[in-house]
């Protein structure tokens, strides 16, 4: 059975027999001996190859080997005396699986741009920067799992395809067959599309088992080709029963710190990789993120706060409107310069969900804005109440006729609930401090591209 470099670095079986399988990075030949490093994805590090001219393929196989090419190597393990590596392997079998030619595999022993890298969805993997980003990614997937479980959450796998726009702003994917005429042909016996959000039936759930989470794809056909936004990206969604805002607010809080925590924690040479060449001083802000107590505002408060700063803003600052991305990293960075909760913002922004507050103009909505990136979390108290949901559903132009069964949880046994999202893309790309979030998933889907 082979083993992973990654084991074979931490636990330097010096003297034992080791097999293993990669991809080759570089190849130097001297005199009759060959070194080659082989890369198998499971973590940053190289493994240096010692091959010498004993071996019967020697001279047939191994002096052409180029970069790219993979390969199985059994040997054994020995100290290294060269520098920046403690251990390497005296090959007494190499064999190549699949050659790579050297003239036209494009990716060479240099630094190449991410644009151009985004052109080679399908090799890009095997580079430094986007193999530690599907790591961390990895790692912070699993984290969630793990942060949810601990806490007896129920997982939901909430559908992909659904009758109901949970944001109501109409930025859905319609699905079809591309064969129906008229309604009554309907696939699904009425119009479908690709889900935004598996918030509402969530809700389902939540008022059932208690707490829930789902975490999977959502899909917006939003025309903004931006390095902040996809058209496929995945969502984290728990859903709380018998929980207010302050509760939300509170596991969001501690949700952010142990994901962070356990990135860095697990995945410690990937994230010095970020912090050396992707953004220097990445470590500090998630410690500090992970170290600090939130700051917590409302938004009239915000709103104040950024009237009166004297900084010139591309968007314009009144209550009433949304605050944008370059409000809250001023917030964030320069006001509080730390993680910072923003509450309680004018229903007219939001959607049709939320819990109205008191003051009837407000809704228990809470955002958390990092520095660095600012909106991370979204979420809010739903509206528990049977009659306020109603109007606002009027008000919003909503047809209640479509959302009975959303009505029916108020209607029937109807508790305080609430709930957040989290934009997983979102998350990695702030883990990793890339600058644009096609780089954090595979395959990223935007308008005008959707590569393998």
């Amino acid at each position: 059975m082979k083993t992973r470099i990654k084991n074979i670095l931490r636990e330097k079986p010096v003297g034992q027999p080791v097999a293993l399988a990669g991809w080759v990075r570089t190849r130097r030949d001297t005199g009759s001996f060959s070194f080659i490093e082989i890369n198998d994805g499971s973590c940053l590090a190289n493994l240096q190859i010692l091959a010498d001219e004993k071996l019967s393929n020697y001279a047939s196989d191994i002096k052409q080997l180029s970069t790219g090419s993979s390969v199985m190597v059994a040997g054994v393990l020995q100290k290294s005396p060269a520098k920046g590596q403690d251990v390497e392997l005296q090959a007494s079998q190499l064999t190549v699986i699949g050659t790579a030619d050297p003239e036209t595999y494009p990716l060479q022993k240099k630094r190449h741009s991410f644009e151009f890298l985004r052109e080679l969805a399908h090799l890009r993997p095997r580079t430094n920067a986007l193999g530690a980003v599907s790591r961390v990614r990895s790692r912070l997937s699993y984290a969630v799992h793990q942060f949810f479980q601990e806490r007896d959450f129920v997982q939901v796998h909430t559908p992909i395809i659904t009758t109901s726009d949970c944001e109501g702003a109409g930025e859905m994917f319609i699905v079809s067959t591309g064969q129906e005429k008229n309604k009554a042909e309907h696939f699904f016996g009425r119009s479908a599309g690709l889900t935004v959000s598996g918030q509402l039936q969530a809700e389902v759930y939540a008022l059932a088992l208690g707490d829930v989470y789902t975490f999977g794809p959502t899909f917006r056909a939003e025309n903004s080709n931006t390095s902040r936004h996809l058209s496929e990206f995945w969502m984290l969604e728990p859903e709380m029963a018998f929980c207010d805002l302050q509760g939300n607010m509170a596991i969001a809080t501690e949700m952010l710190k142990y994901l962070l925590n356990d990135a860095m924690s697990n995945c410690p040479e990937d994230m010095q990789l970020f912090d050396k060449f992707i953004e220097k001083g990445l470590l500090d802000k998630l410690r500090g993120v992970v170290e600090k107590e939130f700051a917590h505002i409302t938004y009239s408060e915000a709103v104040d706060r950024l009237e009166k700063a004297k900084k010139d803003f591309v968007y314009p600052v009144k209550w009433g409107l949304d605050l944008q991305s370059e409000h809250e990293r001023y917030l964030s960075e320069e006001v509080f310069q730390c993680p910072l909760i923003v509450t309680d913002y004018p229903a007219s922004i939001k959607p049709f969900y939320m819990r109205v507050n008191d003051d009837k103009k407000t809704v228990a909505a809470m955002d958390i804005l990092v520095p660095g990136i600012g909106e991370i979390v979204g979420g809010s108290q739903r509206e528990e109440r049977y009659d306020v949901l109603e109007a606002r559903m009027i008000e919003a132009g909503i047809e209640l006729a479509d959302y009975a069964w959303y009505m029916d949880l108020r209607r029937y046994g109807s508790v305080p609930h609430s709930g957040f999202g989290l934009g997983f893309e979102r998350l990695v790309q702030f883990v990793t401090g890339m600058a644009n979030i096609r780089e954090v998933i595979a395959f990223p889907r935007a308008p005008g591209s959707a590569p393998c």
